[in-house]
């Protein structure tokens, strides 16, 4: 009996160690369990609902590379001025017959404005039209008018005076009170400037610079500004015509005579090979 019992109480100790041995170590799973629970969000990150999400409306993904061009961007610049006031192309495979047309002095007539601006659009041409800041303030609705029809605005000063005979503080209120004023009434401020006259100098060139803008005369003269060629539209012509050469830099005004040679003249600059330079294609950085 003794060696049976002896045997009997081995056979329950096996069983009980193989029962322990078979059963999953209660740590182990409690600390497995924790891990899965705190899995670090940087290495499976859950996408975020946003407001656009949650109202049903379709979220797509802004691009980082390439950043959105906007629809108003200029084109790229094709042309840079000379020291000649001429304008040459900057890439080889662009053509250099082209002419600059720009009126002075106005804005001040609305029926010779308006002549001008239907001719140029009846050839697809841009130009510069440079105003004069006391012009500006009797006609505000011109100046509004040449920006409403795509046209490009440029400076040319407040007074209409002689800024070479100026100081650099007359010369700063000249540019910049004009520069001020045309941005009030279109949302813009002109690239270009032209001194009245033709007449600067290297202190006022500086001060458009400041400003941000190219500052020009001219390499072709309409001399429709001459008594000689008041009420004469075909001299207005000619003078262009005897002057043509690739890249000219054309001077006009906002005069009745001109505007009624206006057609004529560009469908002779057009049948001579010559189109119409964007003054938006014209690299003001120089």
């Amino acid at each position: 009996m003794k060696r049976a019992a002896e045997l009997l109480a081995v056979l329950l100790l096996g069983a009980q160690i193989a029962a322990c041995s078979a059963q999953p170590n209660e740590a182990d799973m409690a600390a497995s369990n924790e891990a899965a629970a705190t899995q670090s969000p940087a290495a499976s990150p859950a996408p975020l609902e946003t407001s656009a999400q949650s109202s049903g409306r379709t979220v797509q993904p802004s691009p980082s590379a390439e950043p959105v061009a906007e629809e108003t961007a200029s084109p790229a610049a094709l042309y840079r001025m000379n020291d000649a006031y001429r304008f040459v192309p900057i890439l080889e495979s662009t053509t250099n017959k082209v002419v600059l047309l720009t009126f002075d002095d106005g804005p001040k007539d609305e029926a010779i404005l308006t002549s001008m601006l239907d001719t140029l659009d009846k050839h697809s041409a841009k130009a510069i039209f440079f105003v004069n800041g006391y012009r500006v303030k009797q006609n505000p609705k011109l100046l509004t008018l040449i920006h409403e029809r795509g046209q490009t605005i440029g400076n040319h000063s407040w007074d209409h005076i002689n800024l070479k005979k100026e100081t650099k503080a007359v010369v700063e209120q000249q540019i910049g009170s004009l520069q001020t004023e045309i941005e009030t009434l279109t949302g813009q401020k002109p690239l270009f400037f032209r001194p009245p006259f033709g007449s600067g100098g290297e202190a006022v060139k500086e001060i458009a610079k400041n400003h941000g803008m190219l500052y020009m005369t001219w390499s072709n003269g309409s001399l429709d500004w001459d008594q000689s060629t008041k009420d004469k539209p075909d001299e207005v012509i000619r003078n262009v015509m005897e002057q043509l050469h690739p890249g000219a830099n054309i001077l006009m005004h906002e005069l009745k005579w001109t505007a009624e040679s206006l057609d004529e003249l560009l469908t002779k600059l057009e049948d001579k090979g010559y189109s119409f330079i964007d003054p938006a294609a014209i690299d003001v950085n120089r």
